[in-house]
């Protein structure tokens, strides 16, 4: 079984959702104990919904679990800063032919999140970045077109 990388803050957000989650399987459970209270289950809209809420938060839980087992975590403050681009990294990048500025993190597929600028390690951007130093230019073929960028900084945060 291959390890996912995570970074510690994608931990602890799985973390935190699989505590919500365990915690909301009692409440499942009552209502669906309620629902069967009120006769006919095969009419009866508040069982069956109540039991596909229980579908949904078990296959949740499963999922989070998953995730955990096979998650490397990776504390990107703890290493010593070499100025390369790896995973966890935050690279600040400029355009080369608009010179707009960006910085990204580099996180698991399931942290990524473009509006917070967390990349997906598996995104084209990523991929092209990792192993450079600051300083060095890329050209980055995206589904966009080619992106042309230099490395303006790499901080390990």
């Amino acid at each position: 079984m291959d390890k996912v990388p995570m970074t510690v803050r994608g931990e602890q957000q799985l973390r935190v959702e699989l505590e919500r989650l365990l915690k909301r399987r009692p409440i499942i459970t009552q209502a669906i104990g309620e629902a069967r209270e009120l006769g006919d289950l095969k009419e009866n809209a508040e069982y069956h919904a109540a039991r596909e809420e229980q579908g949904i938060c078990e296959a949740q839980i499963r999922d989070i679990e998953y995730k955990l087992s096979v998650a490397q975590i990776i504390d990107i403050a703890k290493m010593p800063n070499n100025g390369k681009v790896i995973f966890g990294s935050t690279v600040g990048l400029i355009d080369i032919n608009t010179d707009e500025e960006l910085s990204y993190q580099i996180v698991g597929d399931d942290e990524s999140d473009i509006k917070q600028h967390l990349i997906s390690i598996n995104s084209p951007i990523a991929r092209g970045l990792i192993g450079k130093e600051a300083g060095d230019e890329v050209s980055i073929t995206t589904p966009g077109g080619v992106k042309e960028f230099e490395i303006d900084s790499v901080k390990y945060v």
